[in-house]
Formats: structure tokens, sequence, C-alpha cells
């Protein structure tokens, strides 16, 4: 666990630079607020870990099983990738940052905590899991819909693909990462679309037709993929998720996280 932190410190250190390279006021801001979120996290990681030391006598990752130390690590982690209801800092942070340090954010920045995810999620809690998987889909839909800039859109579908994520990670680890292989390449292809045609808000984006035919067309099919609309390659993590979900007796929770990517799908169709 000491080397995990560590490993998370000199991520968070690193990224840091970066995010602050533009000397903007909002680039400043941002990467303060993420500063500030990532070092709690860290912190919590770093107290629960501690804890299980103290009480299990080891340092163990994969033994970790004093039921507060791992239900701490938990929340730290999902503070860390920005899961509901610890997502408030995400949508602001990216609006600050430039398509490039968005990307890395967004994608880079995933691996290490869910790295350490996957390894404790067969002791966590499943309720904890699916609890914070279904309120990510939620929000993440909910909050998209009210949003003009594409940033904060974005921000809002990585934390609904993060409930994606999350919910099926106790039951089916390997669909956890098709899932966020699918959403890595999918979010790196938007950023990359929008720093090319230098867009920030929807409108612009509708002006780039006569410019980059092609470039928006691709844009397009790409957004709906990533919304989840079935023929296109963003459906298959989901079909799959649900298909799992219902075959562990949990009908109820596949048709909320079905109904909740109808709302994402809502506002990319837009």
């Amino acid at each position: 666990w000491l080397l995990a932190w560590m490993g998370l410190e000199i991520n968070t250190m690193a990224i840091i630079p970066l995010m602050a390279q533009q000397h903007h006021p909002r680039a400043t801001e941002a990467t303060t607020k993420y500063f500030l979120t990532q070092a709690t996290a860290a912190a919590v990681i770093l107290f629960a870990s501690t804890t299980n030391a103290w009480t299990l006598g080891h340092w163990n990752i994969n033994q970790t099983s004093h039921p507060l130390a791992i239900t701490m690590v938990t929340l730290a982690l999902a503070l860390k990738i920005g899961l509901a209801p610890m997502h408030f800092w995400l949508p602001e942070v990216l609006q600050g940052l430039d398509f490039t340090t968005g990307l890395t954010l967004s994608t880079w920045q995933k691996l290490a905590p869910f790295a350490l995810i996957y390894q404790i999620a067969p002791n966590t809690n499943p309720t904890l899991l699916t609890a914070l998987g279904i309120l990510s889909t939620l929000v993440g839909g909910w909050g998209g819909l009210n949003q003009t800039q594409l940033r904060k859109i974005l921000a809002y579908s990585s934390i609904a693909h993060l409930g994606w994520m999350i919910i099926i990670l106790h039951f089916m680890p390997s669909l956890t990462l098709l899932a966020l292989a699918t959403y890595i390449i999918m979010t790196s292809t938007m950023f990359l679309s929008f720093k090319n045609m230098a867009t920030t808000k929807i409108n612009s984006l509708a002006l780039a037709w006569p410019k980059t035919p092609t470039l928006t067309a691709l844009t397009m099919l790409c957004l709906l993929s990533l919304g989840g609309l079935p023929p296109l390659t963003g459906f298959m993590p989901k079909w799959l998720i649900l298909q799992e979900l219902t075959k562990q007796d949990l009908p109820i929770t596949a048709t909320i996280m079905a109904m909740s990517t109808l709302l994402s799908l809502f506002f990319y169709l837009r």
C-alpha cells in the first residue's frame, strides 16, 4: 500500500505543471482544485492502509480485508477518478484545461486508481460498488443535459462511463477492463477531434461542417458511440454489462443503468 500511495502522489505531482502551464487564472484555479482533491484522496488512502496494517499486521493490497479500511480506500479511489457522489471537482477542473491536458486527465490519470480498485474489488462490499455505479450513471446523464460546453459534457460522460465500469467490477472484472479500454479509445478520439477543430462549445461545433466535413462526420459517429448507440462500438461494453447484471439476478439495477444511458444519449444526439 505504501508504494501504491507513493505512486499516486508522484502521478498527481507530475500532472500539476502540465495543468498550470498556461498561466491563465482558470487553469490555475483548475489546478488548485485538482491538487486539493487528489491530495485529500491520497491522505485517506494512506490513513486506510495504515489502519489495515495496524489491525491485520500487513500492507498487502490483495489481502486488505478490514471492512473500514477497504471502504475508505474504495471511497478515496472513487474521489480520485471522480465517481459520484465525489464527482463535483471533475467538470470544473476539466473545463479549466486545454484539450491535450484534459485528454491526459480523462484517460491516463484514471489508470493508476483503476489498477488499485481492480485489485481490491474481490474484498469490497458489492452494495457499495453498485451504489457508486448507479449514482454515477444517473449523475453523468443528468449533469450533461444542461451543458453547452464540450469539455463539461465530456466530463459528465466520463462520470457516467466510470459508473458502468464500477458496477460490474465485483461480478466480472474483465468487462470493466473492456469498458475502460473502449472508453479511453473513444474519449481520445473526441478530445483530439475537438482540438483539431478548435471548438469548445456546441454551437461552434455546428459551424464545423463547411470547414472539415469528414472530421465532423467522424466526430458525430464517435459521439454516438460514446453515448452507446447500438450498431457502434460503444454499445458493446454496455450490452455485455447489462447481460451480466441480469445473469447475476439484478434486473432492476440493469433497468436503471439502461434508462440512465438514455439521458446520456439524449445530449449526445443534440
